[in-house]
């Protein structure tokens, strides 16, 4: 009997684990941002804007930042009207910001943002981006 070897040994093809994530659209995240000099870490939070479709064929999210800075808005910004609600310390912006970041970057679930204000945001994002 001839023993069949699997082609990914053959091709020096390795399969690919993809991670499930927990995390959807809409869900405020704290990201683990590394420094440039790689010498520490900082925690942000984020709004996951990427699907699930998305996220089952990637190890990527797509989020965009979320600062407490409110003291200015700049175009494609909103101010979340239920901050603590949604799982946030203090009165917080959702900046025009996209960033696509590794799943195993997100550190946990703060919330979620209310689907009204979700709506508010992409409306936002779609006048940032033209689409």
């Amino acid at each position: 009997m001839i023993a069949l070897t699997p082609c990914y040994e053959i091709f020096g093809i390795i399969p690919k684990t993809l991670r499930m994530t927990s995390f959807k659209r809409g869900d405020i995240v704290l990201v683990k941002f590394i420094f440039t000099d790689e010498q520490g870490v900082k925690h942000r939070p984020g709004l996951i804007v990427s699907t699930d479709a998305y996220h089952s064929g990637r190890l990527e999210t797509i989020l965009v930042a979320i600062t407490s800075n409110i003291g200015r808005l700049l175009v494609g910004d909103y101010k979340i009207k239920s901050w603590r609600e949604s799982g946030l310390l203090y009165p917080s912006i959702v900046t025009g910001i996209v960033r696509t970041i590794k799943q195993d970057m997100i550190s946990r679930k703060l919330g979620a943002l209310t689907v009204p204000e979700l709506h508010a945001v992409e409306s936002r994002l779609r006048e940032v981006l033209a689409l």
